[in-house]
């Protein structure tokens, strides 16, 4: 899938890895895609409601040897 930006959220731990996505969010265009890769369990179920409450849609959800790879489009 293709993006605009990319974060490395591997080895942080909640809440880091959605305050980091957010503030590269805030950095980003409407309709750019952020690339996020957590190591953090916690952060599926957190990514899903970060979206949620935000309006910024999660595009994919994935998870490939203990890491999470998400991708979010800016709202």
């Amino acid at each position: 899938m293709n993006f605009d930006k990319e974060l490395d959220a591997r080895g942080l731990n909640c809440p880091l890895p959605i305050l980091r996505a957010k503030k590269a969010l805030n950095e980003m265009t409407s309709g750019q895609v952020l690339h996020i890769v957590s190591t953090d369990p916690g952060s599926v179920k957190d990514f899903a409601a970060f979206s949620k409450q935000t309006g910024n849609e999660l595009l994919s959800s994935a998870e490939n040897n203990k890491e999470f790879e998400f991708y979010i489009k800016r709202k």
